[in-house]
């Protein structure tokens, strides 16, 4: 059975829906659909079965590449393994079909264009988070209880006290009193 169309449609959190690719791989006549609801970092094992599936002559078929891929070094490596098996890949909302060399190129440019705009992104953040902090702004939860008890939960730790007892005495939890170890525990 070859020349399959093998479609893979993937959101990234379970209240999202695949309904809108679903359409459009019944539109371009894909034969099988492997879908998920996975963050694109974490484990994609329908993914890996739409891999497994792929027999030469096939296409993979995605709604759009970035439903397979973050990253430009996982997009390349997702399209090295699609290509051992000989099969080629295919986007439906982007001109893309990896079965041409100017779909491979144009694939690679895209891939290009939105790592750099995630890298930007990173440091449009990263700059404002320090400037935030330069204003003053304090970062993450407040804490649990004041400099005085932080300190001396830690020195109670450093004085032998198990970590279980303190943290009950004070009602906070272990990992509180971790935490405060390692931040006060040189005093």
């Amino acid at each position: 059975m070859a020349n399959r169309l093998v479609g893979y449609a993937r959101v990234s959190t379970s209240d999202q829906e695949t309904s809108l690719q679903l359409d459009a791989f019944g539109a371009a006549g894909v034969d099988t659909v492997y879908q998920e609801k996975a963050s694109s970092i974490g484990k994609r094992p329908q993914l890996h079965r739409a891999l497994a599936s792929l027999k030469a002559g096939d296409t993979l078929v995605v709604w759009k590449v970035d439903r397979l891929a973050r990253s430009l070094s996982d997009l390349l490596h997702l399209l090295t393994l699609i290509e051992a098996r000989g099969a080629c890949f295919r986007s439906l909302t982007e001109p893309i079909d990896t079965s041409s060399a100017m779909g491979t190129f144009v694939l690679q440019i895209l891939g290009a264009v939105a790592q750099l705009e995630r890298a930007l992104i990173i440091q449009r953040t990263t700059a404002g988070i320090h400037a935030a902090r330069a204003r003053g702004v304090q970062w993450g939860r407040r804490y649990r209880l004041p400099l005085e008890q932080r300190i001396e939960v830690a020195e109670l730790v450093c004085a032998g006290v198990p970590l279980i007892d303190v943290a009950d005495a004070y009602s906070v939890s272990r990992g509180c009193v971790h935490n405060y170890l390692l931040r006060y525990g040189d005093r």
